[in-house]
């Protein structure tokens, strides 16, 4: 007769999952890693039916039944919660005294790892779900990794894109972003308002007291721009000295009008620069999204040329709103100053 006791202890190191019946179908002995499923449940003295459910095949209700399907598939689940779902299979044991089934969990075994926080050390050693578990965790890290690179990928294309987009001097939006967002805006039904500006006597600040000073002049612009302006429009630096905004869904001229007189008042106040002072002012030209007869964004921007032009000949610091009226006289030289006048010309508005 067979040694039970040796048996299991064999089975334990073979088939942590196994089940060994006595002759009435009763349990005497369960490997470690089914008894990890229910930790709180004293399986030996159960009747190995009431514990399980069998799916597959179907009507078997003893031992007798179970050993009919000797060598095939078993497909079966626990009776209660949680009702994990098993593969098995049932032999005899050879001095007849009752039977061995050995469990799996077949395909659901990335589940029931996660469920019942199984390691390698619950499976035989020559198992494949060992195998496999190390390739789900190899996957686990790769996908990680992967993760991991595409947010660093996508951080460094943002970057890039925000790069593209912006005049690094003064952390406005650049021509490249006014054209894309003027194409943008022309093509949907919102009305806007398109400003040029260009700063009076820059080319001074630069010719006496250097490329650094303009810089610094050119920054301290942008920011009273910015501070001008609210977060939905746009302020972009398209050349050396000259910038665009846009409005969005702002057609009120008398206020148009005030923001212009705030930007020119602002940037006509003196600026020291290591000890020094200079002092520009602005010229403003604005064109209203309607006043377009082609939808073009170079048709806009010219008209706002135009009418920034008419506030240069004005006598600069002013804001000129485009009419129809108005000569192209942008390809004309504007009458030359060293210095800001004293008395800014103000724009009639």
């Amino acid at each position: 007769m067979i040694d039970r006791d040796q048996l299991a202890d064999t089975l334990e190191l073979m088939c942590p999952m196994f089940v060994l019946l006595d002759p009435t179908g009763h349990i005497v002995r369960v490997g470690p890693t089914l008894q990890k499923l229910r930790p709180d449940m004293q399986m030996a003295g159960e009747r190995f039916l009431e514990l399980f459910e069998l799916t597959r095949p179907r009507a078997v209700a003893n031992l007798t039944g179970l050993l009919a399907n000797a060598g095939t598939k078993l497909h079966l689940q626990f009776r209660d919660e949680p009702r994990t779902s098993l593969k098995g299979v049932i032999v005899p044991v050879p001095d007849g005294t009752g039977a061995i089934v050995n469990l799996s969990f077949g395909i659901s075994v990335l589940d029931a790892v996660r469920d019942y926080a199984l390691t390698s050390a619950d499976f035989s050693a020559t198992d494949l779900t060992i195998e496999l578990l190390y390739l789900v965790e190899a996957k686990s890290a790769a996908m990680e990794a992967s993760r991991k690179l595409n947010l660093r990928l996508q951080g460094a294309m943002i970057a890039a894109e925000e790069q593209a987009f912006t005049d690094t001097l003064t952390g406005l939006k650049n021509r490249r972003a006014m054209d894309h967002v003027l194409a943008r805006m022309v093509a949907s039904p919102v009305p806007f308002a398109l400003m040029n500006l260009d700063l009076d006597f820059f080319k001074a600040v630069n010719d006496t007291m250097g490329h650094a000073a303009g810089d610094h002049v050119l920054q301290q612009a942008a920011r009273i721009m910015v501070e001008e302006t609210r977060d939905e429009d746009m302020v972009a630096r398209v050349g050396g000295d000259e910038f665009v905004l846009v409005f969005n869904r702002l057609l009120d001229r008398k206020k148009l009008a005030r923001i212009a007189r705030r930007m020119i008042d602002r940037l006509e106040e003196p600026i020291q620069i290591e000890g020094q002072t200079c002092q520009i002012s602005a010229s403003i030209g604005t064109v209203f999204s309607n006043q377009s007869a082609t939808g073009d964004p170079a048709e806009l921007l010219h008209k706002a040329d135009i009418a920034l032009y008419k506030s240069k000949r004005a006598g600069r610091a002013c804001h000129t709103f485009y009419s129809s009226d108005l000569t192209d006289s942008s390809q004309e030289p504007v009458p030359s100053s060293s210095m800001p006048p004293e008395t800014s010309a103000r724009a009639a508005y």
